[in-house]
């Protein structure tokens, strides 16, 4: 290939999506090798650990040759598509003059949101995430208006968008009307997936190493990716089940993997378990939100539970506010987003905020920032089953409670015994930060306080 034609082949890479995270899975394709498309315009869909997002093209050209097909998963860095530049439109460098790419990622520093957010679901483990936060955009295929969510949940679902009334405005096909017609129309078999487009297309498991940049070049900067909202995201989930064969992981649960491997290698984990006796509590009362206020109440009086530690600097950061992870359990794996300043909102606040939390984890609405930076855990997995447990502590916090399911227990009392309601608590505690006394005594303060009749 002569110097001159090589020059206008433009290699994209898949960028870090403003997750942190070594990779990321092809949802779909938004065009097709052959096809031209222009700077900025949408490329492909990919589903990282928090959501799925739409990753815009880096170049103006023809697309000639991709790295991968719908379900593969790349690594941040390796090649995902090459392209035909077209010398008369604007290419990288020039979007970057103009304005037409997301600016640079915030620092992590400035990224925590201020605004309240919640569950009442559960069971744990953590998200590393960036900040960044793109309006979506609903794409034109095949004459069809939809997000990269919707033709996905399509797809899963066997629904034809074509066969579709879009109900959205413009004509835009939305999630509801893809679960309608799923409902009352038969499916039709989804559409294999699609394999790379030729023989000598670069491997594109996330196991390989990426390929570097060749020696003196400059890989693109990041595009900007616009995040999806998914509506239902639990019930499509469920027609991937695939048995008999071992199936790679991927976005939130192959992320729960590392995060889960992490932890359990670097902290030195010690639980304490005992019940709290709830008998004085008044019909109606919201578990969820005196278990929140009874953390609280721990925090401010043993608050070395409510801290970071870093065990290479072996430093031990102390918080005043309470952030507290609330684990949700989904089918695509574990969230555990950030529900902020516990101890300053009354049981009205906490409730609504819990409420808007799950919410948003349920449909992936969830803002990055909104995934990490809490200050201690809670896994209520007692919803579901079980009394005790030994929840995983994930760095760079150092304690999780974890709440069993109710249950009556017969207890003494002056001059016979009584059956009371009771609630069981398991506390993990990072022990190089935290000590047995300190451990015990912040279990006994959350029994107090779930002890009061409100």
């Amino acid at each position: 290939m002569s110097e001159s034609l090589a020059s206008k082949i433009g290699t994209f890479r898949l960028p870090d999506l403003g997750e942190g995270l070594p990779d990321a899975t092809i949802v779909e394709w938004l065009i097709k090798p052959g096809d031209t498309i222009r700077l900025d315009a949408p490329l492909i869909s990919m589903e990282t650990a928090k959501a799925v997002v739409e990753v815009p093209s880096p170049y103006s050209g023809k697309l000639v040759k991709v790295y991968g097909g719908n379900g593969d998963v790349i690594a941040t860095g390796a090649p995902l598509a090459d392209f035909e530049l077209d010398a008369n439109a604007p290419q990288r460098a020039e979007a970057h003059d103009s304005g037409h790419h997301a600016a640079a990622p915030v620092p992590a520093a400035k990224a925590q949101a201020e605004t309240e957010r919640a569950d009442s679901g559960t069971v744990v483990g953590a998200m590393q995430t960036s900040d960044r936060v793109v309006s979506e955009a609903a794409v034109a295929v095949g004459g069809v208006k939809a997000v990269p969510a919707v033709r996905a949940l399509a797809k899963k679902l066997g629904v034809d968008l074509a066969t579709i009334t879009a109900s959205g405005a413009d004509g835009v096909v939305t999630m509801n009307d893809v679960k309608q017609a799923a409902t009352s129309k038969p499916a039709i078999a989804p559409p294999p997936a699609a394999a790379a487009t030729t023989a000598n297309a670069a491997p594109t498991s996330a196991s390989r190493a990426a390929p570097a940049p060749p020696s003196g070049a400059r890989a693109p900067a990041p595009a900007a990716p616009r995040p999806v909202v998914r509506t239902n995201p639990d019930a499509a989930a469920q027609t991937e089940l695939r048995y008999g064969e071992a199936v790679q992981l991927k976005g939130v649960r192959r992320n729960m993997a590392r995060v889960m491997a992490d932890a359990q290698s670097k902290v030195v984990p010690t639980t304490i378990s005992d019940d709290a006796d709830i008998h004085a509590w008044h019909a109606g009362t919201d578990v969820s939100v005196r278990l929140l206020r009874a953390i609280t109440s721990a925090c401010k009086a043993v608050p070395a539970l409510n801290a970071w530690f870093d065990g290479e600097a072996l430093t031990r950061t102390l918080h005043a506010r309470v952030d507290v992870g609330i684990a949700v359990d989904t089918a695509d794996g574990l969230f555990v987003p950030a529900l902020r300043n516990v101890d300053v909102l009354d049981a009205s606040g906490l409730r609504a905020a819990l409420d808007e939390l799950l919410r948003q984890v349920r449909d992936r609405s969830i803002p990055p920032s909104e995934l990490t930076g809490y200050t201690i855990s809670l896994s209520n997995f007692g919803v579901f089953a079980g009394r005790y447990a030994t929840p995983i502590v994930v760095p760079p916090c150092v304690a999780i409670v974890a709440a069993g399911k109710l249950r009556h227990e017969v207890v003494p009392v002056l001059g016979g015994v009584e059956v009371h309601r009771v609630i069981p608590l398991s506390l993990t505690f990072d022990h190089r930060a935290v000590t047995g006394g300190e451990a015990a005594r912040f279990l006994k303060s959350m029994l107090e306080d779930l002890g009061q009749a409100q």
